[in-house]
């Protein structure tokens, strides 16, 4: 389990302007350094959905679409 650390004001102003810069509005997220991604938690609603798809590559976009089909097909799989 991970020990919550305490940023002062003006480090957490910087991260959050870095971070919406980058298109990552969210409060709450996973920063992984050793593997350099950003983790965000899924509680994403069509609007963000959306506006991320006019920022996504072409590989992007066919992720997006291969990771919904695979969750559609997870959630009707009732065997």
């Amino acid at each position: 389990m991970a020990i919550p650390k305490k940023l002062d004001q003006s480090t957490a102003s910087a991260l959050r302007s870095i971070l919406f810069s980058l298109n990552l509005p969210k409060n709450r997220m996973i920063i992984d350094l050793d593997n350099d991604t950003v983790e965000v938690d899924e509680d994403h609603n069509i609007d963000d959905l959306l506006q991320w798809a006019g920022t996504l590559t072409t590989e992007q976009a066919k992720d997006l679409q291969e990771r919904i089909n695979r969750n559609k097909e997870e959630d009707w799989d009732w065997d």
